[in-house]
């Protein structure tokens, strides 16, 4: 993606326009696969501004994003709790842990490093019961619109889907692990994981 492609996306409307017609599909595996009701505090990781919060209306729920433009325009939208941070400077006392950790489309922004950084700081953020929750972009191996797609992404790191799983499962322990399209006019356009898992000691 251009520069200036990229720049317009740091802007909180421009962003929530872009998102809108597949925010529903990517979240769907999360929906499919945990009863949301019994979801008690909700940390969501990169939380753009405010896109999945709609999903945790009737929970506690904190959104972090180091873009404060993002923050201020969750704030206004959707009158919950948000805080511009960088996630890894979040430290909550052991008993305001989270049982539900969402990080959605923000690893591949990243990388290795900073992403086993804060992998391992939400490890230690999570409850006894708490599962994270990781929806994230494929980079698929053989040519397709998909792989054109993930190429043009801003994020510069978009992965195979044995790296993910790597990464994923080194640092958590796994539950669920589930490809998934996201579709438009028939076609694939981009692949994507879900992981389910739960901290490690």
């Amino acid at each position: 993606m251009n520069d200036l492609a990229g720049r317009l996306l740091e802007q909180a409307p421009v962003y929530r326009l872009w998102q809108a017609p597949f925010a529903d599909q990517k979240f769907a595996p999360v929906l499919a696969h945990n009863q949301m009701e019994r979801v008690r505090r909700v940390l969501d990781v990169g939380c753009g501004p405010g896109t999945n919060a709609k999903y945790f209306a009737q929970t506690e729920y904190l959104g972090v994003d180091i873009n404060p433009d993002y923050i201020q325009d969750a704030r206004q939208r959707y009158r919950r709790e948000f805080v511009a941070c960088d996630v890894r400077t979040y430290r909550p006392p052991a008993s305001a842990r989270f049982d539900f950790v969402l990080v959605n489309s923000f690893l591949h922004h990243l990388n290795d490093t900073e992403v086993e950084s804060i992998l391992l700081h939400l490890n230690t953020l999570l409850s006894a019961d708490g599962h994270v929750h990781i929806l994230e972009l494929v980079m698929p191996s053989q040519a397709s619109i998909s792989r054109l797609l993930a190429r043009w992404d801003r994020g510069r790191y978009a992965r195979p889907l044995a790296e993910w799983q790597h990464i994923f499962s080194t640092i958590f322990k796994p539950v669920l692990f589930q490809p998934y399209p996201l579709t438009g006019l028939g076609l694939t356009l981009w692949n994507m994981i879900y992981f389910k898992g739960t901290a490690r000691p």
